[in-house]
């Protein structure tokens, strides 16, 4: 066993020296324009900083989406998907776009980017990310900036309390110059290049320390530059350089000087001024922010006295700390709202140069099943739940009732909310095209702007889970029973008729779950290998013999026959091929067929997912009245029985993830509706 000073000696072997050394660096001013020199974006923007750094993980294709990518980092693979976004890549996208023209200088970086959304959609997980990936990028050689301080002469250095950019010393009537000295051998026209431009000037702080030593030297700026100490700087929530996080609170304890700074009344007595910026404290959300990002939680909800430093920040780049003139400041804003406040906005004549000056991306809720499955996932999997069994479906379940709140009922005639939402599943229904899916999509303007948050499904996941301690499992059943008693105490449930709306598409999820697990049931009785080959072989061999015309040889009688019509046929209905698309579908299989035999490969129907399913549907029609599982809801089983009971069990186990206990209850579940009479045939029951 590790004891106390092996385990100190494992950390301290797993720290570097070195990189704490580069992320800890001081020089001097003429050492900063050598680094500058040699690698000009360490005076990138803010938002330059942050295009760069989101771009830095890669990107992907979104699959079957064309024109559509993802962004790495927003899967948050440094924490190993802790914080990642599920979905929304047409948001994301809009954002990144956003960054990417005000890296360029396009006008975007005088704006305010507002995350629109409703609640639990993941708005703050994205400043989150945005905000964790800048400190990050901070640290690393390429995202590396650099501040400055002043030498004291007692030996202490007073640094800028706004982290500004060293070049901001520089006068302005020698800016272009020095410049021209960085950029040498760059092209301005290249991307690739990037082009030092000095923007701003120093905060009031600096600006006072340098008058008073340029009075010292006797106007020699570079004696003032020899007094400039440049240190490397990253950023930190934490430590408050460079991110900032602004929350309103009650509108009569508001005060702006949270965002800008205020007096240090304890200074004022030595240094004998109110206006001496020695006596000032530039420690306001804003001031920290500089060269970062701030975040303004609930945006909307900010006081009117706040709107004027937020749009001068946004704006015209500048801040007004109390007592100074106003204030450079380089620094992202991004706020986000919900949509009663949004319409508040919309609705408040006082808040148009708000709207003018805000660029709204809109973070709805997941409308693709898959993704809104992959949220739950990420919390309830078998490393975060212990000593509990949660059965398959159940978060899928969860997550299909949480995707049908969020979606407008079809315009299109005959097609049901369910169909709809397996078409943005990426599922196929016949007379659909992926041109009809995205009409769908265009015609429903608001979806995902409505509909239950992931983190009401979330509480009710976490609170079946405790309840059902007596079980050890958590199955779909428990889940919805507490979705929907969770109901009763909804808050954000408007009215009643959508109240019943949600219950009613609770008793439409149990019903889907009912054909999936039927499917199941039947298709773990129907898994026997052998009998599906020869199967497989009966219908190939008619098929091959209805496209060419020719008969087929009756093993038993000798005799040449017609192909078998109504054995092609119970086939094939029970995967929908209608009578009108079974020449089509009959030369897809043999075409298939003929091209791996050209690559010298053989068929095997399970590389064809309809038609397994439809040969599995064939044989458990063929098979279920020998397995007599309706006796599983009586309280006698025969030893035949059971033996072919427990085979289906243990498919179950091994094919479908499911344990001994799930798998009894859901062989009893589909057992129950047996014994009922409501087992549906034929292409209903698949």
């Amino acid at each position: 066993m590790e004891n106390g000073r092996s385990i100190l000696n494992q950390i301290s072997g797993q720290l570097n020296s070195e990189s704490f050394q580069q992320e800890h660096w001081q020089g001097t001013f003429e050492e900063y324009l050598d680094l500058v020199r040699e690698d000009p974006k360490v005076t990138r923007t803010a938002f330059q900083r942050v295009y760069d750094m989101i771009m830095s993980y890669g990107t992907y294709p979104v699959e079957g989406k064309k024109g559509l990518i993802r962004y790495r980092f927003f899967d948050d693979p440094v924490n190993d998907g802790r914080d990642g976004i599920f979905g929304l890549s047409k948001p994301l996208m809009e954002l990144v776009n956003v960054f990417k023209s005000a890296a360029l200088k396009y006008g975007s970086e005088r704006r305010v980017l507002l995350l629109h959304g409703p609640v639990g959609s993941s708005k703050s997980t994205i400043a989150r990310l945005l905000k964790q990936g800048l400190e990050r990028y901070s640290r690393t050689e390429e995202g590396a900036l650099y501040s400055f301080g002043w030498k004291e002469e007692d030996g202490s250095i007073l640094w800028d309390p706004m982290n500004g950019d060293p070049l901001q010393l520089i006068p302005l009537e020698n800016r272009q110059e020095v410049c021209d000295h960085l950029n040498a051998g760059r092209d301005a026209s290249k991307e690739s290049d990037y082009i030092v431009e000095i923007a701003g000037e120093v905060c009031p702080l600096s600006r006072f320390m340098f008058n008073e030593k340029l009075k010292a030297a006797n106007g020699d700026w570079t004696k003032v530059m020899e007094q400039v100490v440049v240190k490397r700087i990253t950023f930190s929530e934490q430590d408050r350089i460079g991110i900032g996080t602004f929350q309103p609170k009650d509108e009569k304890n508001q005060d702006s000087t949270e965002l800008t700074g205020d007096i240090n009344y304890r200074k004022i007595a030595q240094y004998g001024s109110e206006s001496d910026p020695r006596a000032f404290n530039f420690d306001g959300e804003f001031n920290v922010a500089n060269r970062g990002l701030i975040e303004f939680i609930e945006v909307l909800k900010l006081d009117v006295a706040f709107l004027y430093d937020l749009l001068g920040a946004s704006q015209e780049h500048k801040i007004k700390p109390k007592k100074f003139a106003q204030t450079d400041i380089d620094t992202v804003i991004i706020g986000h709202t919900n949509e009663p406040e949004y319409r508040r906005l919309q609705s408040n004549e006082f808040m148009e140069a708000l709207r003018d000056r805000t660029v709204k991306i809109d973070v709805p809720y997941v409308t693709k099943l898959s993704e809104e499955i992959k949220i739950y996932e990420k919390d309830y999997n078998s490393k975060r739940v212990r000593g509990k069994h949660i059965a398959p479906h159940t978060l899928e379940i969860g997550a299909m009732w949480a995707v049908l709140t969020r979606l407008e009922t079809p315009k299109h005639h005959g097609l049901t909310l369910v169909q709809k939402m397996n078409l943005y599943n990426g599922k196929s229904l016949s007379g659909f095209t992926t041109e009809n899916v995205e009409q769908l999509r265009k015609e429903a303007k608001s979806e995902g702007l409505f509909g239950i948050s992931p983190r009401y499904v979330q509480d009710k996941i976490s609170n079946a889970l405790v309840v059902n301690s007596h079980s050890s499992n958590l199955n779909p059943f428990m889940l919805l029973n507490e979705l929907e008693e969770g109901l009763k105490h909804h808050s954000l449930i408007a009215n009643d008729d959508l109240r019943d709306h949600y219950r009613q598409l609770i008793t439409v999820v149990k019903e889907e779950y009912t054909d999936i697990v039927k499917n199941e049931v039947q298709r773990a009785i129907a898994a026997d290998e052998e009998a599906l080959t020869r199967l497989c072989g009966n219908y190939l061999d008619n098929v091959k013999a209805y496209t060419q015309k020719e008969r087929v040889k009756n093993k038993f009688t000798g005799e040449y026959e017609e192909p078998d019509e109504r054995q092609m046929r119970s086939i094939e209905e029970r995967i929908d091929i209608p009578e009108t698309r079974k020449d089509d579908f009959r030369r897809e299989i043999m075409n298939y067929i003929g091209a791996l035999s050209m690559d010298g490969k053989t068929f095997d129907y399970k590389t064809n997912e309809r038609l397994q399913k439809a040969l599995e549907m064939k044989l458990f029609e063929d098979q279920k009245d020998t397995i007599k599982l309706t006796s599983l809801v009586s309280n006698v089983v025969d030893a035949e029985t059971q033996e072919k009971i427990d085979i289906v069990k243990a498919r179950l186990i091994r094919n479908y993830g499911y344990d001994e206990e799930s798998a009894t209850d859901v062989l009893q579940y589909v057992a129950s509706i047996f014994a009922r009479g409501d087992i549906k045939k034929g292409s209903d029951a698949a």
